[in-house]
Parts: structure tokens; C-alpha cells; sequence
């Protein structure tokens, strides 16, 4: 058994809810596809309380602990940087770890997979030389020896690594393991560079064993082989600069060919694939493509953003009708902008056991009456009217009688920061002891995290939507830093979508405007009839993105 400094067992996870935020295509025979915005850990923590067991098979291609840190060059919309490419470049994300918490962290998550994996799944896990044999410890740990069934090493003969002075490294592992005997596997063949002749071989069932074949005078038969079964040393390509089809910047993407081939070897269609490193989304890709259903995660947004325009064009493009997919958020909860939604939200988060249909509480938990307090401000004395206006004083009234040295209840306020005393006021306003803790999310829960939002400037003009104008912050801040100058705002834009209908939830795009690599987004719509209220999303080169609902009164 492999061990570590800080080694710990990982037993139990805390459910954290999800935010659907986009749906894109429709259901088919009740299953839409599924990506989630979030840490995988947390991702999956959520997960176990629907697809226990229930993941067919699961792709896996998480940080080597390379040293390294990856990213994209960011370019404007229809004009190339002049300025050192370096200081255009955005972290996707970072494999610079310890060596004990890389393994702690794969460590963790390996768990989880087991139990989301069915009991006939199987599991890839890719890696490199850096990590591998510490990665099969700690699978032959959680799975079990019995459970390894190969090691796949791709060779990427096209990779060129320079003058080194060792052997060139071309090749990655792969890591195969089954929750049981019984498991899905096809045998792939591929087709021969050029034909070879061989003996025919059969299946003989008085010696149960192949032998040669041979024909009705006893000389061995031979064939014309064209093809051949694949083994464990797959010979396939890597994406290069050059390629014009797949590429799409994302640093580490894998080829569709390898996917293609798991995919194809470890489920069946209809079958359902998860990957929690989605990154630039070929897992999903080649899923959809190949008839799959698919669950996809990252803690990047750059490989959400990259993923759903992969996904989109395969959907635009498809004429028979496929499952859609829907984008979730956990644990990064836009509770800003819908406080409705936010409330849900932070009722589920905080494991608060909700009450309906009461003008005074929204909750309990641990004994405690919960009120939540306003969500997108800070709370202050003004806004405890409503509990001094509302309390059951002929209850408090007794429950002092009865018990005069006890509180008369039990209160939980939850806020987004708030004025100091909010306790002693109630208190000292009520005229009753009262016991009230105040749980401030901004300061004690400082591990949900919040999202805000850039600003734009939109218009109705003669039945069109107009976009006048878009400050993506973080990305002009950048700019800034470069002295590089924006003529128009469109340069600065990856794609805008529009929900004409919007409910207040969920984005549906019927508006998808994704330009190509040096076009720009149209920025003017029109209207269709019969609108509603108005959503539209514009997502910016660092994968950001603005929403905001516009009346069309």
C-alpha cells in the first residue's frame, strides 16, 4: 500500500446542491446530457446522490503533477497581437503541486469514482511518466490488484521533443480498471498499413485452442490479413498547430481518435461516460457523436466555454434528433442577481430543513428557526421589522412562564454580511431572552463561493436587440496592463446567446451567435414575436461571461 505525508481516508463527503444555469437541445427518452461548472470532488460529492453506481464508464485524463502550468494564448477577434504573446496568455489551470497533495488529491476523487462507477463499468485513467506508477498504487488500493486489466500506451510518433539527451518521451499511460468480472468490452480492429500474409487460424473444439488452419488435403491455409486487433500500444497522433478541425487552443486537449477508441471498446450506445477533468470537452464530443450519454465536469470555466461551443456546432449539425445537454454551477452560486433562486440555494447548502407557506421562517435546523435575511445586500437593524412585526408573542409569553430562565427561541439569521448587534437588538426590541446566532456567508462560509459580473450597454432599437457596448473587466484590465488598444467591443467577444422567453432560471438559447476564429459576433438581433422577458449572455475571450434580463415592455 502506497503512503504519504498527510495520508488520510476519505469516507465520508458533504452534498453540495447544484444551479442549473443553461439548457441547449431538448431531452430524448428522458435524459438530457449534463456539465457542471465546479471543484470535481464537490462535482461528484453531488452526483452520488443520483448516479450511484450507475456510470458505465468513466474517462479520466487529470493533472500529471508536471510542474507545469498550462495555458491559452488569448487572441482579439480580427487582429493578431503584436505585443509579447507571453503576457496574452491565460492560466486554464496549474499542475504545480506537492507531492504528497497530488497524490492525496487523486487519491480522494479515485474514491468517489468508484462509487459512481457501475458494477460492470470500467475506468481509464491517463497519465504520464511523471505519476503513473504512484497512480497504479493507489488504484490497485481503491479497486483492487484483481481489478487492472491493462495498461495502454499510446505512442504520438508525431510529437517532436528537440535536442535532449536522453531518449524522447512519446508516449502516455493508461490505466484500465473494472468494477468487477463483468464488464463491457468490444475487441476493436484497425486496417493495416499494407496487407501481410499469414496463417488463417481457427477454433478447434477438440483441443479448445486456435490452431491453423487447414484445408481438405492438410496444407496450411493462409490469407491476405488487411486487419488487425488492436493491443495495448495504441499508434496514434497528437494534435498539432497545424491541425485545422480539432484543435481548439485548450492546452493538454486529447485527439478524438483515442476517445473514439475507449469509447468504443468500454461502452455500448446509450451507455453513459463521465470525465470530471473535462477540459476542452473531446470526451463529450465523441459521446455525443457516438450516441453516448455523458455527465462532464471542470473547475475551469475556459474548458465550460470551450466544451459548449463543441457541443453546439455537433448539435447544429446533426439531423437526427439528439439529447441536448444542460450546464449546472456547484458551489459557485450567482446569488446576486435572483434572490428567489438564491434562497433554494443556500437552503440546500446550508442542509437547512425548509418550511413552506410561512410568513415568518424559511426554515430549521439543529433546533434552530431559520430566517434568511436579504441576499443580495448587506442586512441591517431595519430588516428585522418583519421578524419583531411577525413573532407568536402569546407563545413566547408562555414559554416564559414555563421555563422563565430559558429563551423563548431558538433563531438562526443568515446573511450576506450585516450591521453589528443584529442579535441584541432583537432582543432588546422583542422584550423577550431570545437565543440568535447570526451566520454571515460571506465571512463564516467562505467555501461557497460567489459570482460577479461585468457591464454592458443594450438597447431595444426598432424591434432589435442592440448591443451598444461591453466592459468585460477582467479582460480589459489585462489589456490595460499591455497597452493594447480595443477599437470595438466586439473584439473582445467569444459568443452571445439570447433566451427570448426567459423564466428566470434557466437560459434557453434560441440565439446562438458563435463566430468563427476572426469573425466578429452580429451584436444586433431581431426580435421574433410574441417575446417575452429577454436573457442575453455574452461571454468574452477569457470564457467570462455577462447576463442580464431585459423587459421588452
Amino acid at each position: 500500500m502506497l503512503n504519504w505525508q498527510g495520508k488520510r481516508p476519505f469516507s465520508s463527503t458533504q452534498y453540495y446542491p447544484a444551479q442549473l444555469k443553461e439548457t441547449h437541445g431538448e431531452a430524448v427518452d428522458s435524459w438530457i446530457n449534463k456539465i457542471f461548472w465546479g471543484d470535481n470532488l464537490q462535482v461528484m460529492s453531488h452526483l452520488l446522490k443520483e448516479y450511484r453506481g450507475k456510470i458505465d464508464l468513466i474517462y479520466i485524463d487529470p493533472p500529471y503533477d508536471s510542474k507545469a502550468d498550462y495555458k491559452k494564448r488569448i487572441k482579439l477577434k480580427g487582429k493578431r497581437i503584436d505585443s509579447d504573446l507571453s503576457s496574452f496568455e491565460e492560466k486554464q489551470y496549474t499542475d504545480i503541486w506537492s507531492n504528497d497533495d497530488f497524490l492525496q488529491f487523486i487519491y480522494e476523487r479515485i474514491v468517489l469514482l468508484k462509487e459512481l462507477l457501475s458494477d460492470t463499468g470500467t475506468i481509464y485513467v491517463h497519465c504520464d511518466w511523471h505519476k503513473s506508477g504512484y497512480i497504479r498504487c493507489i488504484l490497485d488500493e481503491i479497486f483492487g490488484p484483481q481489478a487492472f486489466k491493462n495498461e495502454i500506451i499510446w505512442h504520438y510518433y508525431n510529437k517532436m521533443q528537440g535536442n535532449i539527451n536522453r531518449f524522447a518521451s512519446n508516449h502516455d499511460n493508461i490505466l484500465i480498471y473494472t468494477k468487477s468480472k463483468e464488464f463491457t468490452f468490444n475487441k476493436i480492429r484497425e486496417l493495416r498499413e499494407t496487407p501481410i500474409r499469414q496463417i488463417k487460424r481457427v477454433w478447434s473444439s477438440e483441443t479448445q485452442s486456435l490452431v491453423n488452419a487447414k484445408d481438405e488435403e492438410g496444407n496450411i491455409v493462409y490469407i491476405d490479413s488487411t486487419h488487425r486487433t488492436i493491443d495495448d500500444v495504441w499508434k496514434l497522433s497528437m494534435l498539432q498547430p497545424a491541425d485545422k478541425i480539432e484543435p481548439t487552443g485548450y492546452p493538454t486537449q486529447k485527439p478524438e481518435k483515442l476517445l473514439q477508441r475507449i469509447i468504443e471498446a468500454s461502452s455500448s450506445p446509450g451507455d453513459l461516460i463521465f470525465d470530471c477533468f473535462m477540459g476542452s470537452g473531446t470526451t463529450q464530443t465523441v459521446a455525443m457523436k457516438l450516441g453516448r450519454r455523458f455527465i462532464g465536469a471542470d473547475i475551469n470555466l475556459g474548458a465550460i466555454q470551450t466544451t459548449t461551443k463543441r457541443l453546439i456546432k455537433i448539435l447544429d449539425k446533426t439531423e437526427e434528433v439528439i439529447p441536448g445537454f444542460e450546464i449546472f454551477n456547484v458551489n459557485n452560486y450567482e446569488v446576486f442577481r435572483n434572490p428567489v433562486q438564491a434562497k433554494e440555494l443556500l437552503i440546500e447548502a446550508l442542509e437547512i430543513q425548509p418550511i413552506y407557506n410561512n410568513v415568518l421562517y424559511d426554515g430549521e435546523k439543529d433546533g434552530r428557526m431559520v430566517k434568511l435575511m436579504p441576499v443580495n445586500r448587506i442586512a441591517t437593524k431595519a430588516d428585522l421589522n418583519e421578524l419583531i412585526t411577525n413573532f407568536d408573542y402569546k407563545t413566547f409569553e408562555k414559554r416564559q412562564q414555563e421555563r422563565p430562565n430559558h429563551p423563548v427561541e431558538k433563531l438562526l439569521l443568515v446573511c450576506m454580511g450585516h450591521e453589528p448587534d443584529l442579535a441584541a437588538v432583537l432582543e432588546q426590541e422583542t422584550g423577550y431572552k431570545l437565543d440568535v446566532e447570526v451566520v454571515d456567508i460571506l465571512r463564516d462560509k467562505s467555501n461557497l463561493e460567489f459570482k460577479r459580473d461585468s457591464e454592458a450597454e443594450i438597447e431595444i432599437e426598432n424591434n432589435k436587440l442592440v448591443v451598444k457596448n461591453f466592459y468585460p473587466m477582467n479582460l480589459l484590465q489585462k489589456l490595460s496592463l499591455m497597452k493594447e488598444n480595443v477599437e470595438d467591443w466586439k473584439e473582445l467577444v467569444e459568443s452571445i446567446m439570447i433566451d427570448w422567453n426567459y423564466d428566470g432560471a434557466v437560459l434557453e438559447p434560441a440565439v446562438v451567435d458563435i463566430p468563427e476564429k476572426d469573425d466578429f459576433v452580429k451584436g444586433i438581433y431581431e426580435i421574433p414575436e410574441d417575446v417575452g422577458t429577454i436573457r442575453i449572455k455574452i461571454t468574452d475571450l477569457l470564457s467570462e461571461s455577462f447576463e442580464v434580463s431585459i423587459d421588452n415592455g
